[in-house]
This record gives C-alpha cells, structure tokens and sequence, in this order.
C-alpha cells in the first residue's frame, strides 16, 4: 500500500487496543510508509451515563486519566520516546497487571523510558493535557462516530477492529497485519462487519 496518513485510537486499558498498537509501532520500525497519529479514547468517558459528570471534570475519575495524560505529554513535547512510552504503557498494564490509575506506576514507566518524569506531570498539572485529551475523544466522536478502541481512521472512514494477535520478531508480517486492515476499510467499504463466531483455543 502506497504512503498514508491514518490515525488509530487508544486506551491503556484495553487488550485489542494493545494488540493494535504493537503492529502499528512494529510496522512503522519495519519501514511501514505510514504517516500515523496516536488518538487518545477514553473508555471512561464512554461509560459515562448520559447527563452524568464528564470524566475530565470528575475529579473523583481523574486517576483513569493520568497514564494517557502522561503519554500526550512525551507523545507532543519529547517525540523521539513516546512509542517506547506508549508501548510500555501498555505492557505495563496488560503483561504485568498493573494499575495505571497509580501515579507511581505511571512515574516508573516513564523512568524505566528515560523520561524526566517530573516535567510530565507538571506540565499534568498546567492542565493542557486533558484538554487535549478531551478535545481528541470528542472530535473523533463527533467526526468519526468512534465508540471504541482501537478505530482506525483514514479521510472519512473509520473501522473499529479487534486484532486477535500480538506481534512477533518479523516486521513484514505486522505491515501486511496492519494493511490488511486498510485494504478492506478503503477497498471494500461495502463489507461492515465481519467476526469470527469463535475463538480457536
């Protein structure tokens, strides 16, 4: 597939968004001509009861926060690291269990990343993060109809997907994972959906 430009959302907490995000960064180290933009998708805010408190002002909710929060922060203002971060991110939550809701958890992910984690979360603090984060979910909500993690999005389409595998040592196989993907969103958009009815064990 020729370079492109797509964007694919996230949330710590989910398992597929893990998988999802593996093959992206995977792909993109293999070579990958993508042009991709990490999306920020609270799962939180979805489960928000309508007329309910909005999780960016529920103060009470603002730990399910910070781990994305953190991410945005070294994603936009030390670049050269956030696939590291992002990645181990996820690893922290879903292959060592554990909670990124804890800022101490959240803090030694980015130290084990080389990341000054101090100005992280100062730059938490100021505010702009979760109004980036907030503006990211609601915009692709609005835009894209996004419900869910990972969506992947390219011009005026945007599929939610469930990639059932993790990666593994060959790139090539992740590019053609994560093509595959685009193929059908921008290829066939007359197929909506299309799930296995079970898992092989």
């Amino acid at each position: 597939m020729e370079s492109s430009s797509i964007a694919v959302t996230y949330d710590y907490r989910c398992p597929f968004a893990r998988n999802a995000h593996e093959h992206v960064v995977h792909a993109l180290r293999g070579g990958a001509p993508w042009a991709v933009e990490f999306v920020p998708f609270s799962l939180t805010q979805v489960h928000v009861e309508e007329g309910g408190t909005p999780v960016w002002e529920d103060s009470a909710r603002a730990a399910d926060l910070v781990a994305v929060e953190a991410g945005l922060v070294v994603r936009d203002r030390d670049p050269d690291r956030f696939l590291d971060v992002h990645l181990a991110m996820f690893a922290a939550r879903h292959d060592q269990g554990r909670d990124l809701r804890d800022e101490a958890v959240v803090r030694e992910v980015l130290e084990t990343q080389g990341v000054e984690t101090e100005s992280v979360f100062d730059a938490i603090a100021e505010g702009w993060p979760r109004t980036l984060f907030r503006k990211s979910h609601e915009s692709a909500a609005a835009d894209h109809k996004v419900f869910g993690v990972p969506t992947f999005i390219a011009g005026n389409d945007a599929v939610f997907v469930r990639i059932m595998t993790r990666p593994n040592e060959d790139q090539k196989a992740s590019v053609m994972t994560i093509e595959r993907v685009l193929s059908l969103m921008l290829e066939q958009p007359e197929l909506n959906e299309f799930k296995h009815t079970s898992i092989p064990q």
